[in-house]
């Protein structure tokens, strides 16, 4: 059980409510982590928002996207984050071999170049928050800068949201 309440709909309030509104009637549902932010409308709202950003309005691709994403949670140990978002990851394009060997990307062969570069920045940023020269170089090589700043907000947004997951025990939700 999560340690504080998770908001339902009906109980929100109006800000976060309307926003629960809109992600139902875009066909999505409110899982609990939302609604443990909700507890903080204006906190909530904001990073209700860019995550709907990071996940609906960026360049990067999909796939490199969720492999940052997978490989954040797998450092995080989070299991709801990891949970939720394995399924998304194979529909965005990655293979469950390469979902199984995240964990152990530096010793795999599923991962080409450009999704190894992905993972090493990623494990650079989400575990020495710094980024050394020669896996900047990496990522200079092969993306745009606005691939690489939505790439670096996307492992720092994910590094919270485990936060927040572990920090307060969020459930997975049935």
């Amino acid at each position: 059980m999560a340690r504080v309440q998770k908001v339902e709909k009906e109980t929100a309030q109006p800000e976060i409510q309307k926003l629960f509104e809109k992600m139902e009637k875009g066909g999505g549902r409110v899982i609990n982590v939302q609604k443990v932010v909700g507890n903080s409308p204006k906190i909530g709202r904001d990073f209700l928002r860019l995550g709907n950003a990071i996940l609906f309005k960026g360049k990067l691709s999909p796939a490199l996207r969720k492999l940052a994403i997978l490989r954040v949670g797998n450092l995080a140990q989070a299991n709801y984050e990891w949970t939720q978002h394995v399924p998304i990851g194979l529909g965005a394009g990655l293979s469950q071999q390469q979902i199984d060997d995240i964990g152990n990307w530096e010793n795999s062969s599923l991962f080409n170049d450009k999704e190894r570069a992905v993972l090493r920045y990623t494990d650079e940023v989400a575990i020495n928050i710094r980024v050394s020269e020669d896996t900047f170089a990496l990522i200079k090589n092969a993306f745009s800068e606005e691939e690489i700043v939505e790439l670096t907000v996307t492992i720092g947004y994910y590094g919270m949201v485990c936060r927040i997951l572990e920090a307060l025990q969020v459930e997975l939700e049935e």
